[in-house]
């Protein structure tokens, strides 16, 4: 069993955090609320911290899953970030969807400092967060995640290194990708079918074991078809998530059309208000037009 800290108790970080007590391991939390930090540590035991540095020191491993590129690189940097706590031989574990570029600064920051860093973003949204299963898409050195990967099975199903740092950001990038284009095909089948007098259920129970099946269908079209759309990944992290993809695009060359019209569509669903909602919103946008 390892001495971890985790650093960032969102809806995914909570419960991820709460996953390595129950695996055995011992814990100290930080998070910029410090009320919610003295609520992981009295429903799951563990202890909190009021500095990244201090939750880290000791650490074996440190977690973080935060929001964006500053926000990471303000709980690793500086004298009360967690690199000033880490040890020698330490390994820092980024599951914060975040930029490449961000991911390899920090990889060579944490290396000049004697620590290994292993980009880990995370899939599966907050369901798979609370049950365990998220999938784990990891770039660095193998030494690092082969010591890691043990300990984010504790919240992991899937856990895979796919190379060296910034590789796994990179596959949340296609991951994102892949998801901006399905959303909004599924969004527009079911408002046809809505146009068309269809029932949406009954449309839904007949294709989704076919060709046009996906996770998205399953498990979003009955939300989808009551108009209800608190179930998961927000519309403003999307919007920052797409905004990497498109960025990086730009930078390696990759044609991202659907992603670019998709990206511009979720802004329409901001100014509807939409910011929070999650990601299946998408059929807000061809509902108000109507």
């Amino acid at each position: 069993m390892a001495k971890c800290a985790f650093l960032g108790l969102g809806v995914m970080g909570y419960p991820m955090a709460g996953h390595l007590v129950a695996q055995g391991h011992e814990v100290t939390v930080y998070n910029r609320t410090t009320a919610k930090a003295e609520a992981w540590a009295k429903e799951y035991g563990g202890k909190w911290a009021s500095t990244p540095r201090e939750a880290a020191m000791g650490a074996d491993f440190v977690m973080t899953c935060v929001g964006n590129d500053d926000d990471l690189r303000s709980v690793v940097l500086g004298d009360q970030g967690a690199l000033a706590g880490m040890v020698d031989g330490a390994i820092f574990v980024d599951h914060t969807t975040v930029s490449a570029a961000v991911t390899r600064e920090l990889y060579a920051d944490a290396k000049a400092t004697g620590v290994s860093f292993v980009d880990a973003p995370v899939s599966g949204g907050q369901a798979g967060a609370e049950n365990g299963v998220l999938s784990i898409m990891c770039g660095g050195d193998q030494a690092a995640y082969d010591a890691a990967e043990p300990i984010m099975q504790a919240y992991g199903r899937t856990v895979k290194r796919l190379g060296e740092s910034g590789a796994g950001q990179l596959t949340k990038m296609v991951n994102q990708i892949c998801i901006a284009g399905l959303v909004q095909g599924l969004s527009e089948g079911l408002h046809f079918a809505e146009k068309a007098g269809l029932d949406l259920r009954e449309v839904v129970d007949v294709i989704q074991g076919g060709a046009a099946g996906s996770w998205q269908m399953v498990n979003r079209h009955a939300t989808m078809a009551d108009d209800h759309f608190d179930h998961g990944f927000a519309v403003d992290w999307m919007r920052k998530d797409l905004g990497i993809c498109l960025n990086t695009a730009n930078e390696n060359g990759a044609s991202l059309p659907v992603t670019a019209l998709v990206d511009q569509f979720y802004k329409d669903v901001q100014k509807l208000g939409g910011g929070r909602w999650d990601t299946s919103s998408l059929i807000k946008r061809l509902r108000a037009l109507d």
